[in-house]
């Protein structure tokens, strides 16, 4: 039993991992980051490529000011 787990894991990193390749030639061939591949929604699909055009310092300050409107909206809303 343990080495058919062992085969059926090993399988599916090999499955996985060929189909994160394919994932990443069609976004590269398509001009597009990866994570808007995945996107669930138009909002996160339309995130996925606007985070894309932004510098990495860019990146990091949108994280940031993200978090900081959560903070805000989260203690906002737990305000009796």
């Amino acid at each position: 039993m343990g080495q058919a787990l062992r085969t059926a894991d090993r399988e599916w990193a090999e499955y996985s991992a060929r189909q994160t390749a394919t994932a990443r030639r069609n976004a590269k061939a398509l001009g597009v980051p990866l994570a808007f591949l995945y996107a669930q929604t138009n909002t996160k699909g339309a995130a996925a490529l606007t985070w894309g055009e932004l510098s990495k310092p860019e990146q990091r300050k949108a994280v940031a000011d993200l978090k900081a409107r959560l903070t805000q909206s989260v203690a906002a809303r737990d305000k009796p």
